[in-house]
């Protein structure tokens, strides 16, 4: 008994020992591990809740699309842009209502709109349309190099076709002909085969050999 008991003794004076050298490098480390998960939970509770909350402010810059009541789908889509611009809902919210303010005649508010996305949307491919439908503006008001610029910018293989009958467009009401022709070109060149495309071909086409293009 008396064995066990040294041995005992022996054993809780090496854990102590060890205990006083490691006891706290491990307390730290669980501390920390609590930090870490409670800080992730606490992350991902803040981003659902965001996610909610961009949401239903969404859902409410869609009532306004769908009224065509240009000061609600305005007011919607600041806040996003201002609350919840990390999120897609912020992207797509600015697209909406630069349609809406076009639409409805506020192409200043549209400008703004589309230039914002154009700078800062997440998704290369809504920067891409926004950047083609920005340019599209720009060209009814005659600023053509202000649109050229825009359409410079490489696009995504799937805007290239709109990208270069765009600039056709814009080279043509310059009066610059052949350089609007090989953009036609381009365009066509570009042209997937899915049935969709096509009236985009047809359209392209009718305006290539509208400047001669055909010949």
């Amino acid at each position: 008994m008396a064995a066990f008991d040294l041995e005992e003794q022996e054993q809780l004076a090496t854990l102590k020992a060890w205990w006083e050298k490691w006891g706290n490098l491990i307390t730290a480390i669980a501390v920390i591990f609590a930090v870490v998960v409670v800080g992730w939970r606490a992350w991902d509770y803040y981003q659902g809740s965001k996610a909610s909350e961009a949401g239903a402010a969404y859902t409410t810059l869609i009532q306004g699309v769908e009224r065509k009541d240009a000061q609600k789908v305005r007011e919607a889509s600041g806040a996003i842009a201002e609350k919840y611009s990390g999120t897609a809902y912020a992207d797509l919210s600015a697209l909406l209502a630069a349609q809406v303010q076009a639409e409805t005649g506020d192409k200043a508010s549209a400008k703004t709109k589309l230039q914002w996305a154009v700078d800062k949307a997440n998704d290369p491919l809504l920067r891409d349309l926004a950047r083609l439908r920005l340019a599209a503006l720009l060209l009814d008001e005659k600023n053509f190099d202000g649109a050229l610029k825009l359409l410079d910018t490489k696009p995504a293989d799937a805007f290239r076709a709109r990208y270069a009958d765009l600039k056709g467009d814009v080279l043509s009401a310059q009066g610059k002909t052949d350089a609007a022709k090989l953009s036609y070109k381009e365009a066509l060149d570009a042209i997937g085969t899915e049935r969709e495309a096509q009236t985009l071909k047809s359209v392209v086409e009718l305006k290539y050999d509208a400047l001669g293009g055909a010949q």
